[in-house]
């Protein structure tokens, strides 16, 4: 599968993005979609799934601020982020992958995206 993400840039704290997730397939197929994120020096880490049956997990660090969700229809997956903060700066990426609950573990996901930056400053 071919995930091209789009919807970074650069934000004030407290403020908001969209991230998108164009995939090359059909979305609706795929069992887990996910977003992960990578900041300078740092290892990568999840930020939030979504199974096929639209349940989600999130990391703690973005619960109650990030959003995921799909639109099967436009295979497209997205990352709503509110209330960010500089620690959300990094470069995120869509991936997908198959495992039963779609933890939050890099390891289970085998096509990623090239990745949108995201820069909050204070």
């Amino acid at each position: 599968a071919q995930l091209v993400e789009s919807g970074g840039g650069s934000v004030q704290a407290g403020g908001s993005l969209r991230l998108s997730c164009a995939a090359s397939i059909d979305i609706s197929s795929i069992y887990c979609l996910a977003w992960f994120r990578q900041a300078p020096g740092k290892e990568r880490e999840g930020v939030a799934s979504i199974v096929a049956d639209g349940t989600t997990n999130y990391a703690d660090s973005v619960k109650g601020r990030f959003t995921i969700s799909k639109d099967n229809a436009e295979n497209t997956l997205y990352l709503q982020m509110n209330s960010l903060k500089p620690e959300d700066t990094a470069m995120y990426y869509c991936a997908t992958g198959s495992w039963i609950g779609c933890p939050l573990w890099d390891g289970v996901y085998k096509s990623w995206g090239q990745g949108t930056q995201v820069t909050v400053s204070s």
